[in-house]
């Protein structure tokens, strides 16, 4: 007897719809489900409760008389098998599974939600596994979009057996243990349990002879070449879904993607700052002092860049749609430039002369800039 309250338990108000109801069990049936928690015993203990509350919910009468006494309405066997109007019996939680995921009875079998969750299909056959293709690139390549030829190792369907896994000439027959369910019951004392049926793995066929190619598999691993097109604006972590080129599937499965994962190099030069891009540029001190035009390096060739009278060390400039492409579309980021004013390292006796000369005329000579910061610094000590 479920002692919690059944609608808390489907996470459910007792208003909610008969529809509202089906969708909340189908949630809470797929994560408790024995198939996908195998070996724990808590998740088994949750889908045998919450496929007795919704049996009991689910019927009009049942749910009324709950409503009206609580659980205690249920004890003695009231809450039989479904449908026997409060008779005795036991009820297994599977068959209301399989009635609300749209399956046949006889210990599994095929079809609706439930491949949907465990990755097989109609037919018996199962879906090829996703691929991960890493990939390094460069700024540019990043910037300006590009195709590349990939290659790379994965399971292709067999050519002998067309992916069926049967010799040529041989063919699929129905499983003579699940007889197709896919599944088989095994009894637990007064608890019947279903698992993967361990002759076909789950596939609810096999080949009356396996094809000595791919031994039964469908499936060989072989090396594969794919062109993929890089579109401009990826940045490291993009990731590109290339459909159908993942892993084969087998006995007529979907086959995978293909995700190519990107990572972008660093650059010598610019760094990213999402779509705009900065580089710290060096000018000579009488460009900074007297200004002028210089052309500066970006992404997509040179620019002009004009530097004005009297520009300070670290003063930054912005060159507008220099940046990277926008992955959305849309405008495109800028190119951020930081001056760096170079300070000669050596002198000829000629510039030294030129040079004092301009520290006379500007009074540099008579009261040395240090100095001064110094005096008007004193007050602050």
């Amino acid at each position: 007897m479920v002692k919690e309250d059944y609608y808390e338990l489907l996470g459910v108000a007792k208003t909610v719809t008969p529809e509202e109801m089906k969708k909340a069990y189908r949630k809470k049936a797929v994560q408790f489900h024995p198939d996908k928690n195998p070996g724990n015993k808590e998740a088994e203990e949750m889908f045998k409760k919450v496929s007795h509350v919704y049996e009991i919910l689910s019927d009009p009468e049942k749910r009324a008389a709950y409503d009206r006494y609580g659980a205690a309405a249920f004890e003695g066997g009231g809450a039989g098998r479904r449908g026997a109007g409060g008779g005795g019996g036991f009820h297994d939680p599977f068959d209301i599974f399989r009635e609300v995921f749209g399956q046949q009875g006889g210990g599994g079998g095929g079809g609706g939600v439930f491949e949907e969750m465990f990755g097989g299909s109609r037919d018996g056959g199962r879906d090829g596994a996703d691929l991960r293709y890493d990939l390094e690139i460069t700024l540019e390549e990043a910037a300006s979009g590009f195709e590349k030829e990939i290659s790379f190792r994965k399971a292709m369907t067999c050519e002998r057996c067309d992916g069926s896994g049967a010799e040529p000439g041989s063919k699929r027959i129905t499983c003579p243990t699940c007889r197709g369910a896919r599944q088989i019951r095994r009894s637990g004392g007064i608890i019947t349990f279903t698992q993967t049926c361990p002759t076909c793995a789950g596939a609810g066929t096999k080949v009356e002879k396996v094809c000595t190619e791919c031994r039964g598999e469908g499936r060989l691993a072989k090396n594969t070449k794919l062109t993929v097109r890089i579109p401009p604006g990826v940045d490291t972590g993009s990731r590109l879904r290339s459909s159908g080129n993942g892993e084969a599937g087998m006995a007529g499965g979907t086959a995978g993607d293909l995700y190519i994962v990107l990572s972008v190099k660093e650059h010598e030069l610019f760094e990213r700052q999402g779509e705009d891009l900065f580089c710290e540029i060096p000018i000579k001190f009488t460009l900074a002092t007297l200004g002028g035009t210089i052309e500066v390096p970006t992404l997509f060739g040179k620019a002009s860049l004009k530097i004005p009278t009297a520009t300070p060390s670290g003063t930054t400039f912005r060159l507008r749609h220099k940046g990277m492409p926008s992955l959305r579309g849309g405008n495109q980021g800028d190119q951020l430039l930081r001056v760096q004013v170079e300070v000669p390292q050596s002198l000829t006796s000629e510039q030294r002369k030129i040079l004092e000369e301009f520290a006379r005329v500007s009074g540099d000579a008579a009261e040395p800039t240090s100095k001064s910061f110094f005096e008007k610094a004193k007050k602050f000590f």
